[in-house]
């Protein structure tokens, strides 16, 4: 999905889309998953990182630009917690009942057209 919007800087409005996101790469050197009691399941993710493509543009009132960005995010740290039911009504499901992640590093590089 394109992302699309506008932001407010000094004396205009800039533009922008972010569309072709694509992940290219995706590292989990440390992963654990263990049982809860009471039905629940836990996901620890450790030192993660991923790599991003994607095109840009951006138009102000005076230019506009565009290109290719690849943006590296790496120090990736996610916990989630899932419940099941703890009946056996019906088939089995899993919610989401928490989650928290953190990022460390994020490099950007812009490739313009022009």
């Amino acid at each position: 999905a394109d992302l699309t919007g506008h932001e407010k800087f000094g004396l205009g409005n800039v533009k922008y889309n972010i569309s072709g996101i694509h992940i290219t790469a995706v590292e989990l050197p440390s992963a654990s998953i263990s049982l809860l009691p009471q039905s629940g399941i836990k996901l620890v993710i450790r030192n993660a990182s991923l790599t991003i493509n994607m095109n840009w543009n951006i138009r102000t009132w005076m230019f506009k630009d565009s290109g290719r960005s690849t943006v590296h995010i790496s120090k990736v740290f996610v916990t989630a917690i899932f419940s099941t039911p703890q009946d056996n009504a019906g088939p089995t499901s899993i919610s989401l009942t928490s989650c928290r992640t953190t990022s460390g590093d994020i490099d950007i590089k812009l490739n313009r057209k022009s």
